[in-house]
């Protein structure tokens, strides 16, 4: 014999529901302040129908739905502005990475600061959600990038409260590239002539040269600097002529390095290497003077750059050699060279293979990329020249 309590249907109740005499429905809870509250209701299911003379209303299921909602969120939807939306959106985002953190950070903070962080979510119409934008580009002076990063909180957050039925419809799920001007600065790639400027440079300067291999490394491999930073002695296959990247080395704002995986299996991949890297990495390590002690940096040793405090070089150091180098260079010679940094290595990289022929598969590959579109951006800086080649190939060979 069982002893749940049951309606007067027969029908189980669930924890806190039960039944009073003149048969309504009622459900007890606690509060977010800890104080006992009731709800009540004619019907139990959404399939029940009130009692004769008396006022439908939402079946009592239906409330405690609403009340587990308000105490997941810990107010109620009418109450409920943007910014505590984002920020109990981002607070369910513990499996993100460092840097995205920071991110949210950032706009959490942009949110605590404008107006519409104080709009109530119910409130907010797709049309103010665009017009708001628009605001930030044109009115703020925010780049596109910035305002992709607010929308990049806002969209996913009304989502869920979407799904949660906390809001009718998600204001923030259009497309962005319809609504705003793209400024995102062009990605530069550096001109062969003065790669090969630089490389000479830096191989036959005094000081420079210790650097040398490095900066072959990007240039040749379009690994990111930060992947270049994190690689191990053990990641580098001279059979295969394989580099494996399976980690980037990074650097919080409190100058604590960490390591950051990639999310999946298919962020991990093998850079393939000629002979001319293959060469560059076995200098590198013939010259690698063994530490007093090897750094460990959650869990991973064996870094192959380290600095003069025996630490695993960061993104950081080869920005600064870099830029030396090409001060230096600029100062010693009448025609200069223009700005480079380390991650124009890696877009010279890519822009080269495309050149060459590679297709946006394999370079996707190559390059890590977790998007083709990123990918295919590349082959949209391929000049009138680089076609007509491509055009007078096909031609020459009958394809």
């Amino acid at each position: 014999m069982t002893d749940k309590r049951t309606d007067s249907k027969g029908r189980i109740l669930r924890n806190g529901e039960y039944q009073k005499a003149d048969g309504r429905y009622a459900f007890r809870y606690v509060d977010a302040k800890g104080k006992t509250r009731f709800v009540y209701s004619w019907t139990l299911t959404k399939n029940d129908k009130a009692p004769s003379r008396k006022k439908e209303g939402p079946f009592l299921r239906q409330l405690e739905k609403q009340i587990e909602h308000d105490l997941v969120f810990g107010v109620s939807p009418e109450k409920m502005t943007v910014l505590e939306l984002a920020e109990r959106y981002t607070a369910t985002r513990q499996t993100v990475r460092k840097t995205t953190k920071r991110g949210y950070g950032t706009v959490l903070n942009f949110l605590k600061q404008d107006d519409f962080g104080t709009r109530l979510i119910a409130d907010v119409t797709t049309l103010e959600a665009r017009e708001w934008l628009v605001h930030l580009q044109r009115d703020c002076g925010k780049r596109f990038s910035s305002v992709h990063g607010i929308r990049g909180v806002l969209r996913p957050a009304f989502r869920l409260a979407e799904e949660d039925m906390l809001v009718k419809r998600n204001p923030f799920d259009f497309e962005l590239m319809d609504v705003l001007v793209n400024d995102s600065v062009r990605r530069e790639s550096v001109g062969v002539r003065d790669e090969r400027r630089l490389l000479e440079f830096m191989r036959l300067d005094s000081h420079y040269s210790q650097y040398y291999d490095a900066f072959l490394i990007l240039f040749r491999t379009g690994l990111r600097v930060s992947e270049l930073c994190g690689l191990t002695l053990e990641d580098i296959d001279f059979e295969r002529r394989g580099i494996r990247v399976d980690k980037q080395l990074q650097r919080a704002s409190d100058g604590l390095r960490y390591i950051e995986r990639p999310k999946t299996r298919r962020g991990e991949r093998y850079v393939p290497m000629g002979k001319e890297v293959a060469d560059a990495f076995r200098r590198v390590i013939a010259c690698r003077e063994a530490p007093a002690v090897e750094p460990v940096v959650d869990g991973v040793s064996g870094f192959l750059f380290l600095d003069i405090n025996e630490m695993p070089c960061v993104a950081m150091h080869w920005e600064h050699r870099m830029s030396g180098a090409v001060a230096k260079y600029n100062r010693i010679y009448r025609e200069p060279l223009p700005k480079i940094t380390p991650h124009m290595c890696r877009h010279s990289f890519a822009t080269r293979m495309a050149r060459n022929g590679m297709s946006p598969a394999r370079l996707k590959y190559v390059m890590g990329h977790a998007d083709i579109a990123t990918t295919y951006n590349i082959y949209t800086h391929l000049g009138f020249e680089d076609v007509r080649e491509e055009v007078l190939r096909i031609e020459r060979e009958g394809l």
